[in-house]
């Protein structure tokens, strides 16, 4: 026995008159429309891979314990941020 179409699995012709055509949806996420942004301006903080490699410092001055991965991410994030 076959299925029966639903009405999600209805394949749609966008250039068939005789359908209304769907409103597009706005994409949710950052609106770019100050002139700072658009310019190329950096960032107002500190990059991850600034964060990352300084909390990789901290860990190996630390002896390389392992557990306290997420202190030194936050540690490293605080003296990065409080230089700039």
């Amino acid at each position: 026995m076959a299925k029966r179409p639903s009405a999600r699995s209805k394949v749609t012709d966008p250039t068939d008159p005789a359908q209304p055509a769907k409103p597009k949806r706005a994409r949710a996420g950052k609106a770019v429309d100050s002139a700072a942004d658009k310019a190329g301006s950096p960032p107002a903080g500190p990059s991850t891979d600034d964060i990352r490699r300084r909390a990789y410092e901290r860990y190996l001055e630390r002896g390389g314990n392992h557990g306290q991965h997420f202190d030194d991410w936050l540690e490293a994030e605080k003296e990065l941020r409080s230089k700039k």
